[in-house]
This record gives structure tokens, C-alpha cells and sequence, in this order.
């Protein structure tokens, strides 16, 4: 029987790379350069995923608090008693919205802007750290 060659997925590529040698190049570096980029963009990816978790979980909270405070104001605007009354009352509780309203936006906004920052920092450290290798490596020859 003939011996199959394994898939190409089966390869280690670490052993490949160390059997690759290029003079003036330390493939060992380049691999532990490689993995700290392949980690952290994991971290920042993981960090936006979280964020937005923490977004929708906001976004459904205040769902619900909308339901239930339209649900009371339905109520109170049908209990304030004359139409003058009611309408009054009407406007009132419309500018209470409008006003939590703005001040949700600007939580969420904040919220995103927030989630955004922390998953660019990391990249950016990540160049920087990067940046600061090739710097080093250029020194040394």
C-alpha cells in the first residue's frame, strides 16, 4: 500500500519555518513577531466583541424601560381629565422622552466610542512594539 501524503492543514509550520533559513534573517523572531500580531489582534477582536455585547445588552435594557415607561405615560395621559389637561400632560411627558431619548443616544455613543478606543489601543501597541523591533533589528547590522 502506498503511503499518503498528509494534507497540507497537517504541516507544522513551525518545523517548516525552522528548516527555512535566509541568511541575516532570525526566523525565530520573525515567527515570535508573528504570533504577538496574531495575538493581538485576537485581543482586539475579543475586546470588540465584548463591547458590542455590552451595547446590545444596553440597547435591550433600555427596550424595555421604553415599554414600560410608555406603557405608564398612556396611562397618566388618560387620567389627566380635560383635554386641555391631557394634552398638557402629553407634551410634558414627549419632552421627557425626547430628553431621556438624547441622553441614551449619548450613553451608547460613548459606549461604542469606548469599546472602539480600547480594541484600537491594543493594535496600535502592537505596531508601535512593531515599529520598535524593526528600529532594534536595524541597529544591530
Amino acid at each position: 500500500m502506498a503511503k499518503q501524503t498528509p494534507p497540507m492543514w497537517d504541516m507544522d509550520i513551525n518545523k517548516m519555518m525552522a528548516d527555512f533559513k535566509v541568511p541575516g534573517v532570525d526566523m525565530d523572531a520573525l515567527l515570535a513577531t508573528q504570533r504577538k500580531n496574531i495575538e493581538a489582534v485576537t485581543a482586539a477582536n475579543q475586546l470588540a466583541a465584548e463591547g458590542m455585547q455590552a451595547v446590545a445588552r444596553r440597547q435591550f435594557e433600555i427596550l424595555r424601560q421604553t415599554m414600560e415607561e410608555m406603557s405608564a405615560m398612556a396611562t397618566e395621559v388618560m387620567g389627566a381629565g380635560s383635554p386641555e389637561a391631557s394634552v398638557a400632560k402629553q407634551a410634558e411627558l414627549t419632552k421627557q422622552a425626547v430628553e431621556k431619548t438624547l441622553g441614551n443616544i449619548k450613553e451608547m455613543s460613548e459606549m461604542i466610542a469606548k469599546s472602539n478606543f480600547e480594541a484600537a489601543e491594543v493594535i496600535s501597541k502592537r505596531v508601535s512594539a512593531n515599529l520598535d523591533d524593526i528600529k532594534s533589528a536595524a541597529s544591530k547590522k
